[in-house]
């Protein structure tokens, strides 16, 4: 008598699963997301000043308390801000090691606005964040699943230009409330960035249908981003 053992199928990695699920073909065409992507910029053309940076308290940190309180209010007041750390989230949710990229992206927030604060100038740079705000709603939307390496290496050069902009606002200010701007910033920032990575993670459960949302928000990502290099542009014009 022959007895047949029947194996379990073995589960393709959790990376390759989402990849497949959230950047899969959907029923929204291309018309959609060039729709919803010019849509969002032609809203925010007519926005008075989205991109520039503003106290949370209405002046300059001067206590902990402050410190911590504009730092978790910045990258929710700033639009530009607010984009970039979602995409970043969304993107993230890819990766098996999506939680250290995120991670990668907010420490490199800090150390590009530590070095705003300690002086270091760099001409031109709420352009390039515009621009890194239309290249991660771009990666989203026309499912660009890159190496993690160049992954991370895209966030810290984003993060990079994100907290130098960030950091305009706690210039001159003292230690005790830049050190709490800057544990403010990486708490907001962490807790928007794992919000967004639940979320496509979510959506991209086999129940829950089609995940086209997903790429509508780097669609609409992509517009804010837009919208902010044309004011730039214009205003530089």
């Amino acid at each position: 008598m022959t007895v047949l053992l029947r194996c379990p199928a073995r589960k393709p990695p959790i990376g390759m699963l989402l990849r497949a699920t959230v950047l899969g073909r959907t029923k929204v065409g291309p018309k959609h997301f060039l729709l919803a992507t010019a849509a969002v910029a032609l809203v925010l053309l007519f926005a008075a000043d989205p991109a520039s940076a503003h106290h949370v308290m209405g002046k300059r940190p001067e206590t902990f308390a402050q410190g911590v309180l504009s730092g978790l209010g910045h990258p929710i007041i700033g639009l530009d801000h607010l984009a970039a750390v979602t995409a970043v989230g969304c993107l993230a949710a890819l990766y098996r090691i999506g939680a250290l990229l995120a991670i990668g992206f907010v420490l490199a927030v800090i150390a590009g606005a530590a070095a705003h604060a300690q002086g270091v100038t760099f001409p031109g740079v709420e352009l390039l964040v515009a621009l890194s705000v239309v290249v991660l709603g771009a990666c989203l939307v026309w499912r660009s699943v890159l190496p993690p390496a160049l992954a991370l290496g895209l966030f810290v050069l984003a993060g990079l230009l994100h907290g130098y902009a960030l950091g305009e606002s706690i210039v001159g200010a003292e230690p005790a409330p830049l050190y709490a701007y800057f544990i403010g910033l990486a708490v907001m920032q962490s807790a928007i960035a794992y919000g967004a990575m639940a979320v496509v993670r979510l959506l991209a459960h086999p129940t829950l249908g089609d995940p086209a949302p997903v790429r509508l928000v780097g669609a609409g990502i992509a517009g804010i981003g837009l919208a902010l290099a044309v004011g730039q542009l214009s205003t530089g014009a």
